[in-house]
């Protein structure tokens, strides 16, 4: 009975190495598995990263597009409404790192005694609204500290502006500049445009 008691302990080290040698080639195949999804991974996270880049180069160009179709009418546009402004820039960088003043505007409308501020997108939405009261501010504090006291005023651009948007702009005291037919059109805050 002993012999036959060590025969079948042989016999079941005999089943664990097969077991062990099983387990083991399941464990390279999944650690084999798992480095390719971690590849993959590693692939897909790349192109997130590219198509995000792509599409905000994208965004980025055409609120430049809309800029350059609504700039050379805007002073125009503006002159319906009371307004004269004698110069027009885009693109303008305010960098004071001493007074920690950063913003950037996309058009600016000026003569002796207003500056309106024209924040452009293609598509604004309600939070780029309450940024732009946050560029408004920095832009008047800004001019505080240069000694302009001119009134600032604020204006909120794009091509395509839903009700909400449209409703909460002009409840801040902005006008909302969109397009209309071949051309755009300007409404202005209901009572008096806020000024800065």
């Amino acid at each position: 009975m002993e012999t036959s008691g060590v025969y079948e302990g042989e016999s079941g080290f005999e089943d664990i190495r097969a077991i062990l040698r099983d387990t083991a080639k399941r464990q390279e195949e999944t650690a084999r598995r798992q480095e390719e999804i971690a590849r993959r991974q590693e692939e897909t996270d790349r192109l997130v990263r590219e198509n995000s880049r792509q599409i905000g180069k994208l965004g980025n160009r055409f609120g430049e597009m809309i800029e350059y179709m609504v700039k050379p009418n805007l002073v125009g546009k503006f002159r319906e409404l009371g307004f004269v402004f004698t110069k027009a820039a885009s693109e303008t960088d305010i960098k004071d790192e001493k007074n920690n003043i950063v913003a950037e505007v996309d058009i600016t409308l000026e003569n002796g005694e207003k500056v309106m501020i024209v924040e452009v997108k293609s598509k604004p939405v309600i939070e780029d609204v309450k940024e732009h009261i946050e560029r408004m501010e920095k832009v008047r504090r800004y001019a505080s500290l240069r000694g302009d006291r001119r009134k600032y005023l604020g204006a909120v651009a794009g091509m395509v502006i839903k009700a909400n948007t449209q409703k909460f702009a002009l409840e801040q005291g902005f006008y909302v500049v969109e397009p209309s037919g071949e051309t755009f059109i300007i409404t202005a805050p209901k009572g008096s445009p806020r000024e800065w």
